[in-house]
């Protein structure tokens, strides 16, 4: 049980790293938008859909880890 609830921490930290990342990225993807002609375009753009897509990642490595911890604990308690 102890490993179950170590495993449910983990998932729920990266859903805590994944939160502030979906607002993050798209403020700084907005703010990329609003300054089309600003050198740095370009790469401010790229490190806001950068964030998008790890947040996306997080998510999913968040709940695959959390229905882990959940479900495949009873595995181990009935053999």
């Amino acid at each position: 049980m102890a490993t179950d609830k170590k495993i449910l921490v983990k998932g729920l930290t990266r859903l805590g790293w994944a939160l502030p990342m979906f607002v993050m990225g798209p403020v700084i993807i907005h703010s990329s938008f609003k300054n089309q002609g600003h050198p740095f375009y370009v790469p401010i753009l790229g490190v806001g859909i950068i964030i998008c897509i790890s947040a996306m990642v997080f998510m999913f490595l968040g709940i695959k880890t959390i229905m882990k911890s959940l479900f495949e604990g009873d595995k181990n308690e009935h053999q």
